[in-house]
């Protein structure tokens, strides 16, 4: 996909959020979590993440029900993220919309376990 249309689709997908990604979303924008800055939506090469936080090489991505039907297209996309240094959390979106502080626990102790990067 050309960079202009993964643009294009960054932007869409902000439009056209999930209950889940707005929740997240909520308690992760403008530092509000450990003064990290995330962003949503976000392209990293050939890929659209959910949430990224560059300073800290994290990727958090939340999983509908048809993510259990791709995990091994899932499990491609993780590793070729790691391979570009970034560690990968995945929650499902009704862990986010049932349990948000479980999910805002393991997300800090990420935080609290990694030294920001240079």
């Amino acid at each position: 996909m050309a960079k202009h249309n993964l643009t294009e689709r960054a932007r869409e997908l902000r439009q056209h959020s999930t209950d889940a990604e707005r929740m997240l979303w909520s308690r992760l924008r403008n530092r509000r979590l450990q003064g990290t800055k995330f962003r949503r939506q976000a392209q990293i090469g050939q890929y659209i993440v959910d949430f990224l936080s560059m300073e800290r090489r994290l990727i958090i991505e939340l999983d509908g029900g048809h993510h259990a039907d791709q995990r091994d297209s899932d499990d491609v996309r993780t590793r070729a993220l790691e391979s570009e240094g970034f560690q990968v959390l995945r929650f499902w979106n009704n862990e986010v919309l049932r349990e948000p502080d479980s999910v805002l626990e393991a997300i800090l102790l990420h935080l609290d376990g990694e030294p920001p990067s240079p």
